[in-house]
């Protein structure tokens, strides 16, 4: 495997957003990207996003999970807008106002930023 990237990379980080600590994992495959967010271990829904070629916005569901919340599907529609790349996102974070989410992102972002590599 000179050279190669692992078939498979996992990478972990944490952070405190309002007094809260949010923990992230990252797993990047050949071709895709799980993300898992949350302050506990737990899955409670699984949503995943695809690029098109037919369509500039990714295509996003729902896999699991409470449908009606579309903060999983959200956050992988925008991760595979920008990496290019299948995104399946677990977002097990209580609800949150936009705020808030958008902390989250902005914190994946810099971590995506700081190591390209993870993702």
């Amino acid at each position: 495997m000179d050279g190669e990237a692992a078939p498979v990379s996992l990478h972990n980080f944490s952070a405190r957003l309002w007094e809260r600590p949010v923990h992230f994992h990252v797993m990047r495959l050949t071709g895709s990207l799980f993300l898992w967010v949350g302050a506990a271990p737990q899955l409670r829904n699984l949503a995943v996003a695809v690029c098109s070629r037919y369509d500039s916005i990714p295509v996003a569901t729902s896999l699991f999970g409470d449908a009606s919340d579309t903060a999983s599907a959200s956050l992988a529609q925008r991760l595979a807008r920008k990496t290019s790349k299948q995104v399946f996102v677990s977002y097990n974070l209580p609800n949150t106002d936009s705020n808030f989410a958008l902390l989250v992102e902005g914190r994946i972002k810099e971590e995506m930023e700081a190591f390209p590599g993870k993702f």
